[in-house]
């Protein structure tokens, strides 16, 4: 099973591995008992840093998470009450995925209050970084702006993406759209030859998702798309200027 240090440093090593400078914090809720990880990546040195476009990406691991993570669906599923077929614990197909939020920035240098070619430049951000991303599902870009002088002055160009990853569906990424329509090919119900007590449901499988086995690769892809859509936005950028 696949745990959040796991999953931490899978992430970090695909960062690593491209040259993507990682500055990464842990957080636990003490009520919720969730945990948070967030991580701003840029790339080239720390020195200017700044000046340069970046990305954080965040997510939270639940408890469910973590309870998967440590005892499998039937750990879960024997704490709560008997095995039943249906039980939501068993089929993790329906278990939602989980969810990277990656918010990108990139500073501008703008002197005046309203830049014709402000609107031009997040579309053209968009458009860039949704060419250069094959993992996101959610691409929005925005502004942020500052008071100066009395006057708003736009100050930043942000950029905010979404990546689900079914780390628990017994079907990997092809289970992503899954929606719970149907059961996973995975889900069996054996019942003994000698067995014929109408009564006795026999054997129950629980789903047994293999995250570990494909995760590491996409979240290469994800660094990668991270590093296109960073220099999309220095290239973006430097027309503002």
């Amino acid at each position: 099973m696949l745990t959040y240090e796991d999953l931490t440093t899978l992430f970090l090593n695909a960062a690593a591995r491209l040259e993507l400078v990682t500055h990464p914090e842990h957080w636990m809720n003490a009520r919720s008992l969730e945990r948070e990880f967030a991580c701003t990546c840029h790339t080239g040195s720390c020195e200017g840093s700044e000046n340069r476009s970046s990305c954080t990406i965040s997510f939270t691991w639940s408890t469910m998470d973590t309870a998967l993570s440590q005892e499998g669906p039937v750990g879960i599923c024997d704490f709560f009450h008997e095995p039943d077929e249906h039980c939501p614990h068993l089929h993790t197909s329906d278990i939602p995925p989980l969810v990277l939020d990656l918010a990108y920035s990139t500073p501008l240098h703008s002197t005046s209050v309203v830049s014709p070619s402000l609107a031009d430049l997040t579309q053209m951000l968009k458009l860039r970084a949704s060419e250069n991303s094959s993992r996101a599902n959610e691409t929005r870009p925005g502004v942020t702006l500052a008071m100066q002088d009395n006057r708003l002055l736009p100050e930043a160009l942000t950029l905010q993406q979404r990546v689900e990853l079914p780390i628990w569906h017994p079907d990997g990424l092809r289970g992503l759209h899954d929606e719970g329509r149907h059961r996973s090919e995975h889900v069996i119900i054996r019942r003994r030859e000698d067995d014929d007590d109408p009564d006795n449901p026999g054997e129950i499988m629980a789903d047994h998702p293999r995250p570990e086995e494909w995760l590491p690769q996409v979240l290469l892809e994800v660094c990668q798309d991270i590093t296109r859509v960073l220099e999309a936005l220095d290239t973006v950028s430097s027309q503002e200027r």
